[in-house]
């Protein structure tokens, strides 16, 4: 078992430290909001003062914050995880950032005597309270090895995908089929209800054929009852398909659909959505049709 710091206690943060702290781990929490390191705390988990205090004696560092900026403060802060944390500190980057970014850490951490690695997660809130989160993993493979027992505490599916920066590649690959199929999910259920179809059967008999999809089973409520409370909040969402966007320009391929649903996923935010579940891009779908969002 290892001591582990654990930066970053939002929706997915939190339970995946508790998921640590209970599988026999020593788990100290830092997040921006204090209030947030009490379920870690009441699990039996630490709560530090600072990311300073949190990594000074740790041999595993998860990160799970939102943006590359707050990967690169967090990481090459004054008080940051370079500065503060042991040299050989193994460092597992939880957030969903920028692959270019996530190549130039990786260097930053070499050269400062760390081990890097990228694991993005998927599976949403959900997945991060059962532990059943599929992680792509890119950097070492040693490095990899060495943090199989932390990821096995927090996720179901667990791939080294390749090198320093794969697993946000593979990552934001995944946000843009995710996004995909909420759009198109939310067209689906807005062109039934205005055939007046019985939506639960018709959700039902679709799931059982080949437009069945995780993303039904896990979204289909939401839209069916109009309660948007976040699991993966549309601001975040927006901030993904930004990367994925960009990273296609600089590899010179086309993402036609994804261009559409970024823009989609902007609308959302323009219209005051940001901080639901990106389920509600099904607002914008009524929008679009006419209609009034509940």
């Amino acid at each position: 078992m290892s001591t582990i710091a654990f930066i970053g206690l939002g929706i997915m943060g939190s339970p995946m430290a508790v998921h640590l702290q209970n599988a026999g781990h020593d788990v100290v929490g830092y997040n921006l909001s204090p209030e947030k390191t009490q379920p870690l705390v009441d699990a039996g988990g630490r709560a530090a003062d600072s990311v300073a205090d949190a990594v000074r004696d740790a041999e595993i560092v998860a990160v799970m914050v939102p943006d590359s900026p707050d990967v690169q403060e967090v990481l090459l802060g004054e008080e940051g995880v370079f500065a503060s944390a042991k040299e050989g500190t193994l460092v597992i980057d939880f957030s969903s950032i920028r692959p270019d970014v996530t190549v130039e850490l990786a260097k930053a951490a070499k050269d400062k005597g760390f081990r890097l690695l990228d694991a993005p997660v998927s599976g949403g809130e959900a997945g991060a309270k059962n532990a059943a989160l599929s992680i792509m993993v890119g950097g070492d493979a040693a490095d990899f090895e060495a943090a199989k027992p932390v990821f096995d505490a927090v996720g179901k599916t667990i791939v080294h995908v390749g090198g320093s920066g794969a697993g946000q590649t593979v990552k934001a690959a995944n946000q843009l089929i995710v996004a995909a199929n909420i759009q198109a999910l939310a067209e689906g259920v807005v062109f039934l209800e205005a055939y007046g179809v019985d939506l639960g059967a018709a959700l039902d008999v679709l799931g059982g054929g080949l437009a069945g999809s995780k993303v039904l089973d896990q979204k289909r409520d939401n839209m069916a009852n109009k309660t948007f409370q976040p699991g993966f909040r549309i601001d975040l969402h927006h901030k993904d398909m930004g990367i994925v966007t960009s990273a296609a320009r600089e590899a010179g391929v086309v993402v036609p659909l994804g261009g559409l649903v970024a823009q989609l996923m902007a609308s959302a935010r323009a219209n005051g959505d940001g901080s639901l579940d990106h389920s509600a891009l099904l607002r914008g779908v009524q929008r679009l049709s006419g209609q009034k969002t509940d």
